[in-house]
């Protein structure tokens, strides 16, 4: 049964082109665009999207859905944090499985896409986070390759739960230098760091203010620098995840001058947050706590510097919610014990048209750090991240006059408040597609649970 639906009077953005034209989708795919009352096409479905947007879906590739940390888990489940990022915008994520020291790569894969499989409202593809690198797992990083999983991300932070010391790192950045893979760093200075988090305990210094406190700078710097050279030893390419300081994104900016495959994300928190959020009283600050921390507002600047030059390519969110009733209460009184995360998945594509019409960035570049860059870096481009005949019919009507101000009464991830409390913003998502298919139509949810594909990811198409 062949279905079409004509999206009529639109400005289509795109990473490269703003032109209003009509496009036609049928059978899931988009089949043709044509500059706007040109073609007689005949349709199932004809959404007027004059006056508004038409957009990519938003590709998200740093999520933690259901993710274990401090003793709990990620309060987003697959179901509710892909419908959250649809009511966002978004269309793709790509969530973190977990290898569990002492165990292989193929026993945390299987348990994620277990959690996922029949439960995502979108499509979704996985990372593999390394935690015990040994001749085994090294072997299994081609066989994974293979099967889709092409990017492995390595911590250089959280000594006894995720860290790889340097001698590891090196050798998975060998492994994916011969097998295509593209390695994503946690870039913080995990065993500096928990000597500053003791002394600071001992000291008494036990609010959330003082994980931004210990968590320095120029800690994050150091490790972003280590796992450069590291990189440029073994001929791998490297993402460094959630950069946050202006000196970290030196580093990477040094790195690309001279021609290395460096990349660099950040998120919304670092572009919109900072310091003193962390430092708000009666202990609010520890719905603030992530890692690589907030900054100073400074930084900020660094960050939206980084975005228009092309030193970070990417924008995501590192969704990862922890209820602060319940969850990020664990650590009153020890900030080291708080839960690190924060919830985003849903604000992200409303923060960035912020910051267009702010004048940060410029719209196509809007579309390019949160669509068409991430689809490339992570093999999915073409599929995923633009608006081209050929490609999965995943668009968005975003209507760029609407008001809103973003609440935890009216988002829809599963966590108990909004780390952007009252912020207004102008921009929202009225009509969400994805493979064709309405997920959100008219500010309604009509999508389900298990209408989401999983994704067999090509290696990076951001090479070369």
């Amino acid at each position: 049964m062949t279905t079409r639906t004509l999206i009529t009077g639109g400005l289509v953005i795109t990473a490269a082109d703003e032109t209003h034209a009509d496009v036609l989708i049928e059978d899931g795919r988009i089949a043709a665009l044509a500059a706007a009352g040109t073609q007689e096409w005949t349709a199932d479905r004809v959404i007027d999207a004059s006056g508004k947007y038409v957009i990519p879906g938003g590709v998200d590739v740093h999520t933690h859905m259901e993710l274990p940390f401090g003793g709990t888990f990620a309060s987003d489940t697959f179901e509710t944090g892909t419908k959250a990022a649809a009511w966002g915008g978004t269309t793709t994520i790509v969530d973190f499985a977990v290898q569990t020291k002492g165990q292989s790569l193929r026993a945390g894969l299987d348990a994620w896409y277990a959690k996922a499989d029949g439960n995502c409202a979108i499509d979704y593809g996985f990372h593999m986070i390394l935690s015990d690198v040994t001749e085994r797992t090294l072997k299994e990083m081609d066989l994974l390759v293979e099967e889709g999983i092409s990017s492995f991300k390595l911590f250089m932070a959280y000594p006894g739960v995720f860290y790889s010391d340097d001698g590891q790192i090196l050798r998975a950045m060998q492994r994916a230098s011969s097998n295509g893979g593209m390695i994503m760093m946690h870039a913080e200075n995990g065993i500096a760091i928990d000597v500053l988090v003791e002394q600071a305990l001992q000291r008494g210094e036990t609010d959330p203010r003082y994980h931004g406190e210990v968590r320095k700078a120029l800690l994050e710097a150091e490790a972003t620098h280590r796992a450069i050279k590291l990189a440029q030893v073994t001929g791998s390419p490297l993402y460094v995840v959630h950069v946050s300081a202006q000196e970290a994104v030196a580093e990477l900016a040094r790195a690309r001058d001279e021609g290395l495959p460096v990349f660099g994300e950040t998120c919304p928190q670092y572009l919109f947050l900072s310091t003193d959020n962390l430092a708000e009283p009666d202990f609010e600050g520890a719905k603030y706590v992530c890692s690589t921390p907030l900054r100073p507002k400074e930084h900020q600047a660094a960050l939206w510097r980084g975005l228009r030059t092309n030193d970070l390519q990417v924008v995501s969110t590192d969704h990862c919610p922890f209820c602060f009733v319940g969850q990020k209460e664990l650590g009153r009184g020890d900030f080291s014990k708080i839960p690190n995360g924060m919830p985003g998945v849903e604000n992200r594509m409303d923060l960035l048209h912020q910051a267009v019409l702010d004048g940060h960035i410029s719209r196509r570049r809007w579309i390019e750090i949160a669509c068409a860059t991430p689809a490339r870096m992570f093999g999915l481009y073409g599929k995923k991240g633009t608006i081209a005949p050929g490609a999965d019919a995943d668009v968005v009507i975003y209507d760029p006059h609407a008001e809103q101000v973003m609440s935890a009464d009216t988002h829809h991830m599963n966590v108990d408040y909004s780390a952007y409390e009252g912020k207004p913003v102008t921009g929202r998502v009225e009509t969400v597609l994805s493979r064709g298919e309405l997920v959100i139509e008219a500010r309604e949810f009509v999508g389900r649970a298990g209408h989401g594909a999983y994704l067999a990811r090509g290696t990076s198409q951001y090479l070369g």
